[in-house]
């Protein structure tokens, strides 16, 4: 199994990624993973990364792509891979491809994460968060409202940042404008596969794997 998730934020690619990740035995890689793991092995390319990030910058794609090279070249993705996150822009999917020639790999496809932006406008700005133990919760399923406790620990729930309607918004046009071109490129080589991902998540789940043919 060799899959490139792709879907807007809040569509559940992580989610979807893990599930995939535990039944097949192959690695869920994801953008923030790569670093993470780059910057803990101290790696070329993950001391530069380092660098860049202590200094509130964002890794420019010439690293990025070092890391992914190191990742897709390493034993622990023998047995396939799921990769979220990469590519985000048409640069990085040549260079992905360049880096997947070299390696011999052609048997990979790109599941694309179908949702409505309102349907993910209405699910990100329910999400509730625990400022104690981080816990999510969704206002309209659990019964809970921005300020009330945590369910679980008593801390205070909270509507973050980044998933308030006008960011939300603002993170969706930025993810069509540079995304829309990265699946047009791929579908021209006829590897995407769309599934609706506005259904719960083992309904998604067994639509992907119907589509991957497992």
């Amino acid at each position: 199994m060799r899959l490139l998730l792709f879907g807007p934020p809040g569509v559940g690619k992580g989610t979807q990624a893990k599930l995939l990740s535990q039944e097949f035995g192959v690695p869920h890689i994801s953008t923030g993973d790569m670093l993470r793991a780059s910057v803990a092995d101290g790696t070329k390319f993950g001391e530069k990364a380092k660098a860049i990030m202590d200094a509130g910058q964002l890794v420019p794609d010439d690293i990025m792509v070092g890391i992914v090279r190191d990742v897709l070249g390493s034993p622990s993705v023998n047995k396939g891979f799921i990769l979220d996150g990469f590519p985000r822009t048409i640069e990085q999917a040549k260079a992905l491809t360049n880096i997947l020639n070299n390696l011999h790999i052609s048997d990979y496809n790109v599941v694309n994460l179908d949702v409505d932006d309102e349907a993910i406008v209405r699910r990100l700005t329910k999400r509730l968060m625990c400022l104690d133990d981080g816990k999510i919760y969704n206002s309209e399923i659990d019964g809970v409202t921005a300020g009330s406790p945590c369910p679980a620990c008593g801390g205070r729930l909270v509507l973050r940042d980044d998933d308030k309607e006008e960011t939300v918004r603002k993170r969706l046009s930025v993810y069509h404008s540079t995304t829309a071109p990265v699946l047009r490129y791929y579908q021209s080589q006829g590897r995407v596969m769309s599934v609706d991902g506005s259904g719960d998540i083992d309904e998604v789940y067994q639509k992907i794997k119907e589509m991957v043919g497992t």
